[in-house]
């Protein structure tokens, strides 16, 4: 059931100097110095399409709602199975939703990780719809995003057979996400997959599908995976920005200035 087959890409080698991971961009100063700012800016322009990752540090978001909104979601999973079990549904349209595999009946394999999502707009959920152990920080911390997934993947005993998440793409704008002291994300760069270290008090920035499709494939929408560990449990918080949450009609299509 948690088997995955083995994909063709290699983890590329601590000595490969060719894959230094992906770049760190300080946003200190973004908005009180111009020549920073532009500088700022074209950093993000040549990560998002030669990595389609980066990591930022200097965000604003204070590194005491970070810890907190990861501590929330480790006292959630923490919490006795019966506590939880109320909580657990696979409906996907509640704004609180607490399960194991959201495509368990889909995918091909399970993968070794639970999941909670909280919708936090565009109508943010009333504090009684969320779970005590953590009901004030997500409603800080979403000061700064959209909806939050919270993931835990308990220590596995044979992480070589399973993963904590398969190789995907994002379809969506962007994604934001926090990773905890472990961490365990790899991103597939030049057919290798590198390491994504966590940095205290960094975010990790990836590019969704929508930027690729509008920017002509200047920007690069790119596959990652999370590894399974003996060490656990490993938490993180990603947080969304695209339309999921509303559903638009309207056709989304390259710029026409960026149309070969």
């Amino acid at each position: 059931m948690f088997y995955h087959i083995p994909d063709e890409f290699e983890k590329a080698s601590a000595l490969d100097s060719s894959q230094r991971g992906i770049p760190v961009i300080d946003l200190e100063d973004l908005f009180t110095d111009t020549t920073i700012r532009k500088g700022i800016v074209e950093r993000v322009r040549e990560a998002s399409a030669t990595w389609g990752f980066f990591q930022v540090v200097n965000h604003g978001i204070p590194v005491c709602v970070l810890e907190e909104m990861k501590n929330g979601i480790l006292r959630f999973y923490e919490q006795d199975n019966e506590v939880k079990k109320e909580l657990y549904t696979r409906d996907q349209m509640k704004l609180f939703v607490y399960n194991s595999n959201f495509d368990l009946y889909s995918a091909p394999e399970a993968h070794w990780r639970d999941t909670l999502l909280c919708y936090m707009a565009p109508n943010p959920p009333n504090p009684e719809d969320l779970p005590v152990a953590c009901r004030d920080i997500p409603r800080e911390y979403s000061k700064h995003g959209l909806f939050i997934l919270g993931h835990y993947y308990p220590a596995c005993p044979e992480p070589e057979l399973t993963l904590g998440a398969s190789k995907h793409a994002d379809n969506d704008f962007l994604t934001v996400l926090l990773q905890d002291h472990i961490g365990g994300l790899q991103v597939l760069h030049k057919n290798k997959w590198i390491d994504v270290p966590p940095l205290t008090g960094a975010l990790v920035v990836n590019i969704g599908d929508l930027p690729q499709l509008i920017s002509n494939d200047r920007f690069a929408s790119v596959e990652h995976r999370v590894l399974a560990n003996h060490v656990g449990p490993i938490v993180s918080t990603a947080s969304f920005f695209s339309k999921h949450v509303q559903p638009t009609s309207k056709l989304y299509g390259p710029i026409s200035k960026l149309l070969s």
